[in-house]
């Protein structure tokens, strides 16, 4: 007989952050917390944040690029082995869905085969669809956000056109509010749930959650930025 009482199977799976208003999302899922005028991540930051699923536990290992220009050529070295990815763009800024666009269009170039890619459009607070843009999506208090339009709407990338796209190529669809805490849980279970099987079984081997300890730690000391490499353990997942 099974003993029901045994640890549930562990796997670390590599997610690399791009995109606009990517960093605040992250913050959101592994401190919950927010802050408003945040300064932008720096290179790249390393955290860890754990999804609690039914039959497993998954340790996020997250590399958040920030998906700043200045430091473009620098994120193959980050999204490299990744199993994962999550590509945000800012619902309130239509040339961020191009920019979101050209990542995802480099993850399907150079990243891991498989790989499994979210789109996300963040700033759901500054329109007035929290609660029906996104099939997903959490109920909104239908209070005008600051900084909306008259109509309390300050979208300009429907959510049509974003999710009609990644339909096309296979991705996770999201729209969040990192301020909110809209959806921001529900990205990265969806994200750990599709991770395949076999990719979680072959990703490590015996003795990997020491070298991963030990990664962890060396990147606490090699990276620098406008915040610490934080890790935090559970998630309300």
């Amino acid at each position: 007989m099974a003993d029901s009482t045994a640890p549930k199977p562990s796997s670390s799976v590599k997610l690399v952050l791009l995109g606009e208003a990517a960093s605040s999302l992250v913050l959101r899922f592994v401190n919950n917390d927010f802050q408003e005028n945040k300064e932008p991540t720096i290179g790249a930051a390393f955290l860890t944040q754990k999804c609690n699923l039914p039959t497993r536990t998954i340790k996020f290992e997250i590399w958040d690029t920030a998906g700043q220009e200045r430091f473009a050529s620098l994120a193959p070295m980050y999204y490299r082995n990744a199993q994962s990815a999550l590509v945000v763009y800012d619902l309130t800024k239509p040339t961020s869905l191009i920019k979101a666009k050209h990542w995802v269009a480099e993850l399907q170039r150079q990243a891991s085969p498989g790989i499994v890619i979210a789109l996300v459009g963040n700033k759901l607070d500054l329109t007035n669809e929290t609660s029906s843009s996104n099939p997903l999506g959490e109920d909104g208090d239908g209070e005008a956000a600051e900084g909306e339009d008259a109509d309390g709407d300050a979208r300009k990338i429907s959510t049509a056109e974003a999710k009609s796209y990644a339909e096309e190529e296979g991705l996770l669809f999201f729209e969040t509010s990192a301020k909110l805490g809209t959806n921001v849980t529900e990205v990265f279970t969806a994200i750990a749930n599709a991770i395949p099987e076999t990719s979680l079984k072959g990703a490590r081997g015996p003795g990997a959650s020491q070298a991963a300890a030990r990664t962890e730690d060396q990147s606490r000391v090699n990276l620098t930025g406008p915040r610490d490499a934080a890790s935090k353990e559970g998630c309300a997942c």
